[in-house]
This record gives structure tokens, C-alpha cells and sequence, in this order.
């Protein structure tokens, strides 16, 4: 974490999301709940009354959407507080979310299911509530995150440890079978729309996405001016990139839009272009020397930053992705396409103007380096025509030159256009440097008037000679305890296994012989029991797991180790405490959330499913329980107007459309 006290600029804009989240809930719930006095009302004075209140509603939340977006575009808090002369790099923000209370659903489940005194497990309760707070920075008091972990591998690490302590608290505590009344809370990173469920991997598909976002702030941040630095920042990026990826692929249903597969390739493609980025940085770091073959593997580089840009803002603009991505993201990433594409022209017009063939030059590799950079040649010309002859050089690198110019002034257009961009001042600088460089170097040039040189300049073909890929998450060198180790061995002692409570069990040895025998690992199961033994008259049974001997906790201990404990009391009574595995058949939940079938590829935001008391105990459980569905029933009352509704007075039924800012109607409270 960091200091509580010190509310640093990134602190700032985490304080003002997590109060646009609460006022985008206000709104959500207004529009809820006008749409369900739209739906009720037949007066058409009425309806007249709702539908003038719902688009205020939704003018509201149209504003609140646009200074969300300007807070996923304040990429300035992010970079490195160093002078630098770059473009940007786009940091994604942290997930919100609210508190929550493990004490009282811990202790009951521990009470209930494994039958042990759940006083004892305080501490460990409480050791896990300190963790997540401490992962996520978070502030009990005012229900919001008012800090953000240190953007390190100490604040990466606090992130991994607390995911993977969520592992063995899903597999002690949450069952297939039922809730235990723990409700999470998180919004939307895009929208500030809150999910509620009473599912742990809402949790931990959330703590993901935080991991991946923290990557990319500790990307913005090095200081690109050090080979050092953008190393680190490629390294950065392509972990954000592995971070999300498995996300997308581990959890394949999440609730929210931030999280959904089609947002997060976006990202993972948005990760992946800033790590090819800076690797170009870094290539031209030490300076470009104006040599022939320097050039042209610059101008091959250079150009691939385009290519992987463009694909980005192609992917931003598909849908489902195009109504919640960030305006600005989509224009910035236009931007840099325009911007390194004409960087590529700038440098093969810097070969073609600078470098005529000299006696000594090698003509076949230059022909071969220049012809690499090409798909075709303008009509009439001839690659190793051109190296030779100085007038159609020239013609060639003017045309490349006209080219980087209509590239720049669409970048420094789109730019101007972008309100958020605009005034990004660095921005505006490098692109305004880049446009008055190509120019001079186009005046540069003969100026008499040639008709005859007005050829189109072929498209570059990119290339590249450095390999950019996702780095998968190793949560393996990351290395944490289960809290609840003394519950027992995570293989036996589960949330998905049922057991008796324990049985005491008073043992006389009868000449030394116990009249059963042990087997497995930890704990031992008793096998080969002899029907007429003291210990089957006792109450023993064959495959029992034996806990205790002597009031001793024997949960981890082997065969061995409890034959030792047995043989240590000789001939006197000692008592065993025994559990028996149960079969159990309980039905799964009808009601959970929320991934509604009757909308392909949109995913809604609110899971309301928990009032467990209305579940209709008469429908059957499903087969498989997805990590996020939801009943027939529900499904059935799943509706919601998602902008300016589209009814008349009179009309019966409201037209409904899909938006980020969606309430499902259930039948269960909000939270």
C-alpha cells in the first residue's frame, strides 16, 4: 500500500471515480425504478411525467459517463514525472469496491459444516479481512477506496497474495451447492455500474483486472528516457497483457462490460501496441543515424507501430466494444496510427533524398534492403532504377514526403477534434514537431513545379525484428499460506464434502491389538475393522477419518504418527474423535446471475439474486451451474429501457435496447 495520509494525483482520481460510481447508482436506480412505474401506469398524464423524468435520468447519466471517461484519460497523473517529449501511454484505472464482512458467514459455515468451535478461527478471519483491505487500500469508513496500491511489485504482489488466498477460501467455504451470504460488490471500470453477487469469482476476476491495470500504471510510469526504463515498461505491459488474457480465458462469463471477452482482447490488443511502442523507443533511443541500412529497418519498425495501432482502433470500434470503450482511447489510438505511419514515410523519403548510390555502395543489398519495404513499386519504376537515377529518387522520396504530411495533418485533426485530447499539451507538441519536420524536409526539395513526379508513394510493409507477446501470470513465485490450515488438509476438509459431526469414540486395546487398521495420508481413514472389536462396539466404523487421539488434533498427522499416539497409551482407555463423509444431493440454486440468454453477447450489471427464502422450490436444479446464469423466471422479468424510452402515450409495452447502464428487475432488494 502507500501512506493513508499523502492522497497522491492518482489518489485524486481514484477518490473521484468511486464518487461518480455512487452517483452513477443513484441515477441507475432512479431509472429503475421509473421504468417499473412506466411499466404499472396506464394514466397517460403519468406516463407523459415518467418519460420526461427518465430522460433527465439519462442526460445525467450521459454526463457522468463523459467524466468517467475523462478520468480513464488523464494519462498525465500516470507518467513518469520526468520531462519527457512523448506521446502518452494509456494506464487502465483501478476496479471500486465496498467493504465486506467475512466474520459472521466464516464462523456460521465453520460452525455448521466442519463442526469445530468457530471462536477459534478469529484471527484467521480477521487476518483475511486485513488482507484484502490492505490489497485493495480500502477505507471501511466511507465505503469507497480512498487509496491505491503502491504501483510496484510490492503493491503487484499484495494484489497476488490476497487472489490466491481467495482460492483457499473458495475451496473451504463456497460450495457449488449453496450461498453463505458473503455479498460482493464491484464497479464497472467504464461505466461505474455496480455487480452484486454472492459469488466468489466476481472477486477474484476483479482482483485480476486490478492486477492488469496495476501493470499498466507501473508501464506509464517508468521513465522512458533510459534504456532501463523502457525495458520495465515493455515488461510491464506484456505482464498487463498476460494478466488479461487469462482472465479472459479463465472466467469466461463475468458480469460486468470491463471484464467481458470482447473488452478485455481490446485491452490485451491496447497492452501489446504500447509494449511495441516502446520497444521502437527503445531501438531509437541512442539517436537514428542517417545511414541507408539504419533507416530502413527503422522505417520497418516504425511502421509496425502503425499496423498494431490500427488493428487497436479497429477492434475499438466493433461492437459490442464501441459504446463503452473511452471516446478519447479510440481517437488516440487513430492518432498514433496516423502519427508512426507517417514516421515510416518520413524515414524512407530520408533514404531516397539523402542517400544516392555511391561507386563503393553495394547495389544488390540496397536493392534488396529497399525492395523488402515494398508490396509494389508506383508503375514505370524500377527499384534498382531508382537507387541509380537521382531524378526519380527524388520524385519517389517527394511522394513519400506528400504522404507522411496528409498522415500528419489527420493526426493533428482528429486531435483537435477530441476535446479530451486536445489538451493533452505533450501530445499536441510532438505531433505538431513531427508535422513541421516533414514539412521542412519537403521544402527542402527542389521547388520548381514537376507535373510529371505527382506519383502516388506505395504503402510500407512493416517488419520487425522483436518479438512482442503476453507474459502469463506466475502466481507460483508468489507464496502464501492457507489461513485456515487448521481446518484440515484442503483434499479432504472442503466446502464440497459433507461430514457427520464428530463422534467420540472411547478405545480399550484388547492385548495389544487395536482391531483395525490405517490407511492414506492426512488424516487416516480406518479400514479392515473388526466387526467384534471393542471399537466397532463403540461406535467405529469402517472408513472413518479419525481427528483426534487423546484430544490431540490429528488432522495433518500420517499412519505412522498415529500409530505412535496409539501405542503411547499402552493398555489404557484413550478416546478418539471420528467424522464420517456424507453423500449429499442438495440442489443447486435456481436464482443466481446474471448473464442473460436472451441477449447475445451483452452482459448485465446488477445480480439481485438473494433473497434465498423466494426461490421456487419447485424447479429443477440444473445440470451444470455455470459461474454466472440465471433462471427461467428471472430471465422472464429481465427488462429495463436503457436510454430515452421509445414509448408513446398509449402504448403498451416500452422498446427495449441495451446500455451500460442497465438494472435487472428481480424480485429481490438491490443490496
Amino acid at each position: 500500500g502507500c501512506n493513508p495520509l499523502a492522497e497522491t494525483g492518482r489518489s485524486k482520481l481514484q477518490n473521484q471515480r468511486a464518487v461518480l460510481n455512487q452517483q452513477i447508482l443513484r441515477a441507475v436506480r432512479m431509472r429503475a425504478g421509473a421504468e417499473n412505474l412506466l411499466r404499472a401506469t396506464t394514466n397517460n398524464k403519468v406516463r407523459e411525467q415518467v418519460l420526461l423524468e427518465l430522460s433527465f435520468v439519462n442526460s445525467d447519466l450521459q454526463i457522468l459517463k463523459e467524466e468517467l471517461e475523462g478520468l480513464n484519460i488523464s494519462v498525465e497523473v500516470y507518467q513518469n514525472a520526468e520531462e519527457t517529449f512523448s506521446i502518452p501511454l494509456v494506464p487502465l484505472g483501478l476496479k471500486e469496491t465496498k467493504d465486506v464482512d467475512f466474520t459472521l458467514p466464516l464462523k456460521d459455515f465453520i460452525l455448521e459444516h466442519y463442526s469445530q468451535d468457530s471462536s477459534e478461527y478469529e484471527d484467521e478471519i480477521a487476518d483475511l479481512m486485513d488482507l484484502r483491505q490492505n490489497a485493495l487500500n480500502f477505507n471501511p469508513l466511507y465505503f469507497k477506496a480512498c487509496r491505491t496500491p503502491s504501483r510496484d511489485e510490492a503493491g503487484i504482489e499484495m494484489l497476488i497474495s490476497y487472489f490466491l488466498q481467495l482460492g483457499y477460501v473458495e475451496n473451504r467455504f463456497f460450495s457449488p451447492t449453496r450461498h453463505i451470504g458473503v455479498l460482493f460488490t464491484w464497479y464497472d471500470s467504464f461505466t461505474g455500474v455496480p455487480v452484486c453477487q454472492q459469488n466468489l469469482l466476481l472477486e477474484k476476476a476483479s482482483i485480476l483486472f486490478n492486477i492488469g491495470a496495476l501493470y499498466t500504471q507501473i508501464g506509464t510510469r517508468c521513465n522512458r528516457q533510459t534504456q532501463a526504463g523502457l525495458e520495465n515498461a515493455v515488461d510491464a505491459f506484456q505482464k498487463a497483457a498476460g494478466v488479461l488474457s487469462y482472465l479472459k480465458e479463465t472466467f469466461t462469463h463475468t458480469p460486468s462490460y470491463d471484464m467481458s471477452p470482447a473488452m478485455l482482447n481490446v485491452l490485451v490488443k491496447m497492452m501489446l501496441a504500447q509494449a511495441r511502442e516502446c520497444v521502437f523507443e527503445q531501438i531509437g533511443l541512442s539517436g537514428i543515424r542517417n545511414e541507408f541500412f539504419t533507416l530502413v529497418k527503422m522505417t520497418q519498425e516504425v511502421a509496425k507501430v502503425g499496423e498494431v495501432y490500427m488493428l487497436v482502433n479497429t477492434a475499438m470500434n466493433q461492437e459490442p466494444v464501441k459504446e463503452n470503450i473511452p471516446y478519447s482511447w479510440s481517437k488516440l489510438a487513430q492518432i498514433k496510427s496516423d502519427h508512426y505511419k507517417a514516421l515510416a514515410h518520413y524515414f524512407i523519403a530520408t533514404i531516397l533524398c539523402d542517400h544516392e548510390l555511391q561507386p563503393g555502395d553495394d547495389e544488390d543489398q540496397q536493392e534488396k534492403a529497399l525492395s523488402q519495404l515494398y508490396d509494389y513499386v508506383p508503375e514505370g519504376l524500377m527499384v534498382l532504377a531508382v537507387l541509380k537515377d537521382k531524378v526519380q529518387r527524388k520524385q519517389l522520396g517527394k511522394a513519400h514526403l506528400r504522404k507522411a504530411i496528409v498522415y500528419h495533418e489527420e493526426a493533428l485533426r482528429v486531435c483537435g477534434l477530441c476535446k479530451k485530447l486536445r489538451n493533452i499539451e505533450v501530445l499536441q507538441e510532438v505531433l505538431t514537431a513531427a508535422h513541421k519536420r516533414s514539412l521542412l524536409k519537403y521544402a527542402q526539395q527542389e521547388t520548381e513545379d514537376d507535373f510529371l513526379s505527382l506519383i502516388q508513394a506505395p504503402d510500407i510493409l512493416p517488419k520487425t525484428e522483436h518479438k512482442i507477446e503476453s507474459i502469463a501470470p506466475q502466481f507460483s513465485k508468489v507464496k502464501v499460506k492457507d489461513f485456515f490450515h487448521k481446518l484440515g488438509p484442503l483434499t479432504v476438509f472442503s466446502a464440497k464434502q459433507r461430514w457427520t459431526a464428530p463422534r467420540t469414540i472411547c478405545l480399550h486395546p484388547e492385548a495389544g491389538e487395536l482391531g483395525f487398521s490405517l490407511k492414506g495420508g492426512s488424516p487416516v481413514q480406518v479400514y479392515c475393522l473388526d466387526p467384534a472389536c471393542s471399537a466397532a462396539s463403540a461406535g467405529l466404523k469402517e472408513g472413518d477419518y479419525i481427528v483426534s487421539v487423546g484430544g490431540i488434533d490429528c488432522k495433518w498427522l500420517g499412519v505412522n504418527e498415529v500409530l505412535e499416539k496409539l501405542k503411547s497409551v499402552e493398555k489404557q482407555p484413550v478416546e478418539l474423535e471420528v467424522i464420517s463423509c456424507q453423500d449429499t444431493a442438495a440442489s443447486l440454486h435456481s436464482k443466481s446471475a446474471t448473464y442473460s440468454m436472451g441477449m447475445q453477447k451483452t452482459y448485465s450489471l446488477i445480480c439481485l439474486a438473494m433473497d434465498e427464502d423466494k426461490i421456487d422450490q419447485t424447479k429443477k436444479a440444473p445440470l451444470k451451474f455455470p459461474f454466472l446464469s440465471w433462471g427461467t423466471k428471472n430471465r422472464q422479468k429481465a427488462a429495463s429501457t436503457l436510454c430515452l424510452p421509445s414509448a408513446v402515450a398509449g402504448s403498451s409495452q416500452i422498446k427495449k435496447k441495451l446500455s451500460p447502464f442497465t438494472l435487472f428487475n428481480t424480485e429481490s432488494s438491490l443490496y
